[in-house]
């Protein structure tokens, strides 16, 4: 234990002199198993196994494809959101979208299993599996969406068209996979659910227990951005291929949508990032991040540019710093542990940089600077038990960003069960789950961020007394 803090000690003091990266350490690790399922009706029914896991899932739904963490209800304890399942609005009709909460045991120096486990949604208390005090389950039950859902058909609305629609998911009106791609999620100050999401893309707002409370809503073709005029087409909203409700041509490519959204530290503004650049854009580096106004539930007109780097092809995530200033992941599309050979087209790109919207430059780009290379991160315990003193994390997707205290960063995979493999070769990634320890700080989250999690789960809670 002394040698270990010695050995901290010593990085710290060799930073002062090195660049920022040099000292970013591995300070816990967890991991959930691929194979983790809570219950429900039968999945995957439309999908393909891999790497000998096979589908469908007879009478239970996949814990994995984690978009999205928020704090949960008590200290070490988190919120996670699932994607739209399976990878495709064509194969996810039969997975259910829910939030699931769980707390980390992180392998850290001071010991900690390295293992998640399932927790109360409202409280905290462990559970024994991921039953239905786990989670809650996205829901339209009032028909508040302006297009059909999974539970709105007799079948199944893909494959085959003949099996019919399980009955809990059309008597619940429960949302799935078919219905939305959800990437990002925030809670406001009233408790209330905000959803990122890709077929769209859409923001979508629920209450504390997944209730869809309002229609959908579009974001607007943007104008300008950072304050600099732009031609992006005709079409008045952004639009992506898999857009229920489409107008004219797409001019967003498919997954392209609300990957990364931040909610400021005064708990005002959304701030939904896209993934990808419009199709329309002459500049392809480009991603734009517009500003929402919780209050009015409209868009403000407010945007800024995101440059992605030259290895970069997509964001992972975003988390407030403060009003101002985001953290963003940024990754290439490759994937796989370029120490291990088999992996022929390895990952290469993956950092997280801060951004700064109120440092534009003449193009209306934020200001961007490195905070965390995730290929390069010291490990002098190896506390992952891969035998190496260096640790990166090689996932294509790799969308969750938490900020712990100002040192102190979780980051987390979305594992794309079961079709995903970048750790092991020809073995479904788990669900990895990393704190890192930053060479120098990041502000803290603000007063509003930082009491968020408790408001938003004493809502939840009264809610479901009811």
């Amino acid at each position: 234990m002394t040698r270990f803090r010695l050995t901290l000690i010593s990085l710290a003091i060799a930073a002062a002199g090195s660049p920022a990266l040099a000292a970013t350490t591995l300070k816990g690790y967890a991991e959930l198993p691929a194979n983790t399922f809570a219950e429900g009706p039968t999945s995957g029914q439309f999908a393909n196994g891999a790497f000998g896991n096979a589908l469908p899932l007879v009478d239970k739904q996949p814990v994995q494809g984690f978009s999205a963490v928020l704090n949960g209800p008590t200290p070490g304890s988190y919120l996670v959101m699932q994607d739209n399942g399976f990878g495709a609005k064509t194969n996810s009709a039969d997975t259910i979208l829910r939030v699931f909460a769980l707390r980390p045991d992180f392998r850290t120096a001071a010991g900690g299993t390295g293992t998640v486990s399932p927790v109360n949604f409202t409280t905290g208390a462990a559970l024994p599996s991921f039953t239905s005090e786990s989670f809650i389950q996205l829901r339209d039950p009032d028909g508040r969406l302006g297009f059909p859902i999974t539970a709105s058909f007799t079948n199944y609305p893909n494959g085959a068209g003949t099996l019919p629609v399980n009955p809990v998911i059309a008597g619940g009106r429960l949302l799935t996979g078919y219905d939305l791609d959800l990437e990002s999620m925030q809670r406001d100050r009233n408790g209330n659910l905000w959803f990122g999401e890709e077929f769209g893309p859409y923001l979508v707002k629920t209450d504390a227990t997944g209730k869809v409370l309002r229609s959908e809503i579009p974001l607007p073709r943007p104008t300008q951005v950072g304050g600099v005029a732009v031609d992006l087409g005709t079409n008045p909203i952004v639009q992506a291929p898999q857009n229920p409700n489409p107008q004219g041509a797409n001019n967003l490519p498919g997954s392209g949508g609300f990957e990364g959204m931040a909610i400021n530290a005064s708990g005002t503004k959304l701030y939904p990032m896209l993934e990808r650049p419009l199709s329309t854009d002459p500049d392809q580096s480009r991603l734009i991040v517009s500003e929402f106004d919780i209050a009015t539930e409209s868009y403000t007109g407010v945007t800024f540019g995101y440059r992605l780097e030259p290895l970069g092809r997509a964001i992972g995530d975003m988390v407030a710093v403060d009003d101002t200033r985001f953290l963003v992941i940024e990754r290439d599309a490759r994937q796989g542990d370029p120490t291990i050979p088999e992996f022929t087209n390895p990952a290469q790109f993956k950092k997280i940089f801060m951004v700064d919207m109120s440092v534009l430059d003449s193009e209306g780009f934020a200001k961007k600077t490195e905070v965390a290379d995730l290929m390069n991160i010291a490990d002098p315990l190896d506390l992952n038990g891969d035998g190496k003193t260096t640790f990166n994390f090689p996932f294509v997707t790799i969308e969750d960003v938490l900020i712990v205290d100002a040192n102190t960063l979780l980051v987390m995979n979305d594992n794309n069960y079961p079709g995903s493999s970048g750790r092991a070769f020809g073995v479904s990634d788990n669900n990895e789950f990393i704190l890192i320890s930053l060479s120098q700080p990041v502000p803290e989250p603000g007063t509003w961020a930082l009491m968020g999690a408790g408001l938003g789960l004493l809502v939840l809670s009264a809610r479901r007394r009811r």
